[in-house]
């Protein structure tokens, strides 16, 4: 039923996005529903609210007397019944959280760990993606929190909380350790690498550091990248915080960069513009006590 309150959040949604489909998505909502709602309050108010462009849809003046009168109420509306909620000890819900797929393998145990024993009827959904894929389900609305490389956040539209630094190391058999050493300078050497496919923050760093690998395979996810690897038919170079025991499950082990220096910032991202839930607020504080209980990149 398209009750006003209905319409007019859906009003919002389409401003907000300056999209009917990306906000039809998001609401889980057929287009032409929507589009609906909106001519049902277009006809109530006998103003147009949108005019298309050819990149979406933008606010018309009534539009934008319309917005700014309710968006500020709405929102006051959505944290008082947070509020509410959290002094009652309602602990219950879903928060979405959507990370880069390294940080799975050695952050975020601790946090999930921290967040679930103080949180035990809260339902915590992961989505390992790449950086670019975390800061655009954020943006959506489609995950609560990110934890992403800083590199990858470029909008004013995320506020953003740095956790801890990555540095990366070559990850080669054991079998090749003995031939390279502890160590190694990546300048001037032959790369044959296993890397994420292009557009993942770890490959953009290899190009920003003149780097340029020869991919002899590309994955999505860790394991596959270390089963690769351990083939014999390439490295790969991954955050040096990745566990040894992981490694060596795979006969793999990782090596000290000494140049060119590899190394990135993690941090959480949430949308600047929308209230955040209380319990995303209390999943943020859990990451960043587990951050400051890291040790240094690279130790």
């Amino acid at each position: 039923m398209d009750t006003p309150d209905r319409q007019l959040r859906s009003f919002l949604r389409i401003a907000e996005l300056k999209s009917l489909s990306r906000a039809a998505e998001e609401l889980d909502q057929t287009q032409s529903g929507l589009s609906r709602q909106l001519a049902a309050l277009e006809a109530h108010l006998g103003k147009p609210l949108f005019i298309r462009t050819g990149r979406g849809v933008e606010l018309t003046e009534a539009g934008r007397k319309l917005h700014d009168a309710i968006r500020g109420p709405y929102r006051a509306i959505d944290q008082a019944v947070d509020t509410i909620r959290e002094s009652h000890g309602t602990t219950q819900g879903t928060v979405r959280l959507a990370i880069v797929h390294t940080v799975s393998y050695y952050f975020m145990a601790d946090v999930v760990a921290a967040f679930v024993s103080s949180h035990p009827g809260v339902n915590l959904s992961l989505m390992g993606r790449s950086s670019p894929e975390v800061v655009s389900l954020v943006e959506s609305g489609k995950a609560d929190l990110g934890f992403v490389y800083d590199t990858a956040v470029d909008t004013a539209t995320l506020t953003s909380h740095p956790l801890f630094e990555d540095e990366m190391c070559l990850v080669t058999r054991v079998d090749e350790v003995q031939n390279t050493g502890e160590d190694v300078d990546l300048q001037g050497r032959e790369l044959r690498l296993v890397g994420f496919p292009p557009g993942y923050a770890l490959r953009r760093m290899l190009q920003s550091a003149g780097l340029h690998p020869d991919y002899v395979a590309e994955a999505e996810t860790v394991d596959a990248i270390l089963k690769l690897v351990s083939t014999g038919v390439g490295e790969c170079i991954l955050p040096c915080r990745l566990p040894d025991k992981l490694l060596a499950d795979y006969g793999l082990r990782k090596l000290r960069i000494r140049s060119p220096l590899l190394r990135r910032r993690i941090v959480a991202i949430g949308h600047g513009e929308r209230h955040a839930m209380p319990l995303t607020g209390a999943l943020l504080e859990c990451a960043l006590q587990v951050a400051r209980a890291l040790g240094p990149a690279g130790a």
